[in-house]
């Protein structure tokens, strides 16, 4: 990865007015950080600032809401994309989890103010408020059918709401810590959860009842992902018989992110261990980008991308600052990343450049959802933001 570039958060204002300023900066690892700054020359007929780079930084293209700059010396080059729009109503407090649903018509998020709500997600319009938890909701996110949601909260409970009536249909008990996170199976029959007790438990949905610990580490668990494995992957076999009630469990993987600097890898259904990973440092998320690659993000800024048939090296480490990891997405052919500093990024194979979403003032963005071509943060600034990818 080349060095990071840095834009004000606020640029797309501030580079409206005229002779409007915004800073600029690049980090080039080990090396001092070049500063520069963007100055705006006036506004074009159709709306677009003309704007200049002091010395060292080039603009390639300005867009109303993205600004592609480059520089040369260190080898950098960022797209940077400000919000279309901003949802300051849906929430009081920090936003630490949302998800869009399969249609794309709605959002749900939690916040610290002790709400998880349902949302329009084309206006960010409230449509219903699901009350039940006890304490802060740590989790939350819609079933593929759109129509339920599935949340995990400090109470040690998971729960499944109607999205319709916000009713709460099942309640789930058996951990003894909060739940930190949650992974859907195939088409949610079953689903898995992360706890702060160590231990992943897989449910019955339908009998709302805890169908096994899948694992037991004695460390936190921060992140969870299931992933259908590829035919090479040796997932082993299950001790014993398992239950009738587990639907699409054969073929996956389990990947935990724990505390205790470790990546834990297993078979969903045999329970067998795949490949155990040590990192840097807490892995806070985890997620799939194919049959046999995965990510995972450590506390002080690694991003580890793995191959599960040689887990023992990673492909690579990315490392853009050592602020934390806050959430892994897969993305069309790469992902989208998060950080504790702010930074929202999107790294694509075919693309020379990395897209930067920006808005967020040095608050940590907790979490990404997407629906085709836009792309939804929560931060603890209080803020959803949506942006929309152009023809990328």
């Amino acid at each position: 990865m080349a060095a990071p570039l840095r834009i004000q958060s606020d640029w797309a204002q501030a580079l409206r007015k005229d002779e409007g300023e915004a800073w600029l900066s690049c980090h080039p690892p080990g090396k001092p950080t070049l500063y520069g700054s963007l100055t705006c020359q006036g506004i074009g007929l159709d709306g677009i600032p003309e704007v200049t780079a002091s010395e060292g930084f080039i603009v390639n293209e300005i867009n109303k809401k993205s600004i592609h700059i480059s520089c040369p010396k260190e080898n950098a080059s960022s797209k940077f994309l400000a919000p279309y729009t901003t949802f300051s109503r849906i929430h009081a407090k920090s936003i630490t989890c949302l998800d869009i649903s399969s249609g794309g018509g709605l959002g749900v998020s939690s916040s610290t103010d002790g709400s998880m709500k349902i949302w329009q997600a084309s206006n960010g319009e409230l449509r219903r408020v699901l009350e039940g938890h006890v304490f802060d909701v740590n989790c939350c996110r819609f079933f593929p059918s759109g129509l339920v949601v599935l949340s995990g909260g400090m109470d040690a409970q998971l729960k499944i709401w109607s999205a319709e009536d916000a009713s709460c249909v099942v309640t789930f008990k058996g951990h003894k810590g909060g739940i930190l996170d949650t992974a859907i199976v195939d088409q949610g029959r079953n689903v898995v959860s992360g706890s702060r007790d160590g231990t992943a438990r897989l449910w019955d949905c339908g009998r709302s009842a805890c169908l096994g610990v899948i694992a037991d580490c004695g460390s936190s668990i921060n992140g969870v992902a299931v992933g259908t494995a590829d035919n090479s992957i040796n997932l082993g076999s299950p001790e014993q018989m398992p239950s009738e009630r587990e639907v699409g469990t054969e073929s996956k993987m389990l990947l935990l992110a724990r505390e205790d600097k470790k990546l834990q890898c297993l078979g969903l259904q045999s329970r067998q261990p795949v490949f155990l990973f040590i990192g840097s440092d807490a892995f806070n998320c985890c997620t799939f980008l194919s049959g046999f690659l995965l990510l995972a993000g450590t506390q002080d800024g690694n991003i580890y991308q793995l191959d599960v048939r040689s887990p023992r090296a990673p492909v690579q480490v990315i490392h853009r600052s050592g602020a934390p990891v806050m959430s892994l997405l897969s993305f069309r052919d790469g992902f989208i990343a998060s950080q504790g500093d702010g930074s929202c990024f999107i790294v694509q194979q075919d693309l020379d450049y990395v897209i930067e979403l920006t808005g967020a003032d040095c608050d940590p963005v907790y979490k990404v959802a997407t629906w085709e071509k836009q792309i939804y943060t929560c931060c603890r600034d209080g803020l959803v933001r949506r942006y929309q990818l152009s023809d990328l």
